[in-house]
């Protein structure tokens, strides 16, 4: 009782301070319908794709291939436990708004990619630059090839984080 004699107010409702999930995608397989679980599909395989051709060639700049597959497989493990989380339906377990996240998520790591991208298709681009030490390019032929498909699959991966960032932000805004 209070002071004044009348009762106590009755505690607050504790759905208003943790509100449902707001989650427009499906889960369970139903999220392999769709353009976005599609996507996310594309990124694991070209993503995974970057990471091995990175990884086969002899790294001749450490620190802008180190990046190249710092983020490739980053992004390749995040989109593994994204798409996982939509999977096995987590999204109704964990009360946050999901078509956020999905924006946050594929916006930094498109921006990232991108990044990566660049850093790939420069390294490609020294192909020809001649080492002063020993009279030899930077990469050889056979380097060159497989640098050339990885700054394919890496530009091919950008732009599904770029489609995927467009789709989230749609959903995330409408």
């Amino acid at each position: 009782m209070s002071a004044r004699g009348g009762s106590m107010p009755p505690p607050p409702n504790p759905a208003t301070y943790f509100p449902a999930p707001r989650i427009t995608l499906p889960g369970g397989l139903d999220i392999l319908r769709t353009y976005s679980g599609a996507f996310i599909c594309l990124e694991i395989l070209f993503g995974a794709l970057v990471w091995i051709l990175v990884a086969a060639t002899r790294v001749p700049l450490p620190l802008l291939q180190g990046w190249v597959m710092f983020v490739s497989v980053t992004a390749c493990f995040f989109s593994i436990l994204f798409l996982g989380v939509f999977l096995f339906s987590y999204t109704h377990r964990i009360a946050i708004d999901w078509n956020q996240m999905d924006f946050l998520f594929h916006g930094a790591t498109f921006v990232f990619y991108f990044g990566a991208f660049l850093l790939q298709a420069a390294t490609t681009s020294l192909h020809n630059y001649l080492v002063k030490s020993n009279s030899t390019t930077l990469l050889s032929d056979h380097d060159y090839n497989i640098s050339i498909a990885a700054s394919i699959f890496a530009f091919a991966t950008t732009i599904c984080y770029g489609c995927s960032t467009a789709l989230a932000l749609r959903r995330w805004k409408l």
